[in-house]
């Protein structure tokens, strides 16, 4: 009889478990599907040797960034090619075409924003992206670094990068409280 009870149960477990596992597997997946855009990350990382950068706090991206009729504009002109290299993030799952591809952008067009990458690195902390995170922390390194090659020697981009990069003691310690 115990046997029987067994065997029933067992047979009523069995569909269960066949249903639950698919789902668990689904559940631990990579979560949300945006992954590192190496080539942003390397033209980033360009601009930023070349002197195209603002260095500016953490807090001004909602007043830096570019706004829709910018981006629309910029994609009108440049085409998504140039649009995803703004972006350190690509979400897959949405079409090229498609400005929800595009996820952590980093600058306006122009200049790479300081406050553009603390606020990538923030959010791919928040939703788990190590990869992006991790990108956008060397590139806010590489902002603080003088690039190679330039020298004291007059030469006007190195002087533009300096001015852009040296913050009076007094802004850099309202920098510092928020870090």
């Amino acid at each position: 009889m115990k046997a029987a009870i067994r065997r029933a149960a067992f047979i009523h477990w069995v569909p269960i478990a066949l249903f639950l596992v698919p789902i668990t597997v689904v559940a631990s997946g990579t979560g949300n599907g945006v992954e590192l855009n190496q080539i942003a990350s390397m033209f980033a990382m360009e601009l930023i040797k070349q002197g195209e950068v603002v260095a500016d706090g953490k807090g001004a991206w909602t007043e830096h960034r570019p706004s829709v009729v910018q981006e629309n504009e910029f994609i009108r002109i440049h085409g998504f090619g140039e649009y995803a290299k703004w972006h350190l993030g690509i979400d897959r799952r949405f079409s090229e075409t498609s400005k929800r591809r595009y996820k952590f952008p980093y600058g306006d067009f122009k200049n790479v924003h300081r406050c553009g990458l603390l606020a990538a690195k923030a959010r791919a902390r928040q939703y788990g992206d190590t990869d992006i995170r991790e990108a956008a922390a060397e590139l806010i390194r590489a902002m603080k670094t003088k690039p190679k090659g330039l020298t004291d020697s007059g030469d006007v981009a190195a002087n533009c990068f300096i001015a852009s990069t040296s913050i009076c003691p007094r802004a850099q310690k309202r920098i510092d409280q928020f870090r």
